[in-house]
């Protein structure tokens, strides 16, 4: 699938009124079945002890899969719901940005699994790797 065909501005319009928008998501890039986003790491993301919280980066690893199944699916007839989610976290970071690109390993009838590592912006370092199984449920 090749994600680069639809506008960001139009992935970016799904986060309208949304957790996303909350913690300050943003779609940034998208290719040949990848898709890349944004998220600030502050108050807004932070655990406790001043750290990207963990579960921020589980929903970037489940926003970023869930966006790039619902742009496969038809949504008049098929919706994606998250399925599993896990994420696995390598390193911490406490200003700045991270980012989030997500592959799809697979795209099957009724399932997909994304793989998406999360990488601090300024320094490419790793921050988390996840993965995420969507199943695609008929209306």
């Amino acid at each position: 699938m090749n994600f680069s065909n639809i506008p960001l501005e139009k992935m970016n319009q799904m986060n309208s009124n949304t957790l996303m928008e909350v913690l300050g998501m943003e779609y940034i890039e998208a290719g040949e079945n990848y898709i890349c986003a944004r998220m600030p790491v502050d108050k807004r993301t932070h655990q406790p002890m001043g750290l990207l919280h963990g579960g921020a980066s589980a929903a970037l690893v489940e926003t970023i899969g869930s966006l790039g199944s619902a742009l496969i699916c038809d949504l008049s007839k098929e919706y994606p719901v998250g399925l599993e989610v896990n994420t696995n976290h390598i390193g911490g970071v406490n200003t700045g940005y991270v980012l989030g690109k997500g592959i799809l390993v697979h795209q099957g009838k009724k399932t997909h699994v994304w793989q998406v590592d999360i990488t601090e912006e300024s320094s490419n370092r790793l921050i988390a790797t996840g993965r995420l199984t969507v199943m695609i449920i008929q209306k």
